[in-house]
């Protein structure tokens, strides 16, 4: 368990505060940092929780700063946390390429050498950092959603689907939604998790609906004018592969939106109210 928590800045904000926060994790053995988001229905008791998590080459800030969310989760009454992308330990290469090492954990928990001693993100957001925020904020551990964009939304889907107990709702912007089928996700699992492929399946969210259907419904936003559309993300096999495990989705197509984060902001009050419809009951 974690210990101690050191306070980087806060902020008020449409009521609350939004605040940013280091801890020594034990799962990155390293440094981790996180942003919160505290509504002011906080100061009088505990409040639901959305996670968010970030895509390549993000922080703990970029959601806070870009996405314009909070006033909408001062209304609705929701937490927002948003951890870092990855540990910042300094490890050999970690900088080569701007998608694998810092800022490109993907959100798994690395068996391969040397990144297996810090990037285990997966139990990271998973387990450690819940319980981190449980201890140090008034949030409420039977009401926790998750949401990201792209790696983060490849995090989100996984998250979720392997969680559906810890994660009453989940949703995704423009996600890496077959890691295993795209560039991004081979380079990210075969350094993370090595050469076995039964390993990469346990991260690939059109595997996993695959398997194990949650029975809620999930929301999937993905612009049409995305770059990274046809060859890194692939919705089109998460939505094969749901349809056929009678998962219930809706994967919204909007012409003329790109990757970045005008599109996630034009869209994340829809993301807020479909998460307090389950977190807020």
């Amino acid at each position: 368990m974690s210990t101690g928590l050191e306070t980087l800045s806060e902020h008020a904000c449409f009521g609350g505060v939004q605040g940013y926060y280091r801890h020594a994790s034990t799962e990155c053995r390293a440094p981790m940092r996180f942003s919160v988001y505290r509504p002011p229905q906080a100061q009088a008791g505990p409040v639901p929780v959305l996670y968010w998590l970030a895509g390549l080459t993000c922080t703990e800030e970029t959601f806070a700063i870009k996405a314009g969310a909070q006033r909408v989760a001062a209304e609705l009454g929701l937490m927002l946390v948003a951890p870092d992308t990855s540990p910042r330990e300094r490890l050999p290469g970690d900088d080569a390429s701007w998608d694998f090492g810092i800022a490109a954990g993907f959100y798994v928990d690395a068996t391969q050498e040397p990144w297996a001693k810090h990037y285990r993100m997966y139990s990271y957001v998973t387990r450690e950092l819940p319980a981190v925020v449980a201890a140090h904020f008034p949030a409420r551990a039977d009401a926790q959603g998750v949401f990201g964009h792209s790696m983060g939304g490849h995090g989100a889907l996984v998250c979720g689907l392997r969680n559906p107990s810890l994660y009453r709702s989940v949703s995704a912007f423009a996600p890496i939604a077959a890691p295993m089928q795209c560039p991004w996700g081979v380079k990210a699992f075969g350094g993370y998790l090595g050469e076995d492929r039964a390993a990469w399946a346990d991260y690939d969210a059109s595997v996993l609906v695959a398997r194990r259907p949650r029975g809620d419904r999930l929301l999937i936003d993905q612009g049409t004018a995305d770059r990274f559309l046809a060859e890194q993300l692939r919705p089109e096999i998460f939505a094969d592969a749901a349809r056929r495990a009678g998962q219930p989705f809706d994967l919204r197509m909007h012409p003329g939106y790109d990757h970045g984060y005008y599109f996630v902001a034009t869209f994340v009050e829809d993301h807020l109210r479909f998460h307090a419809g389950r977190l807020c009951a």
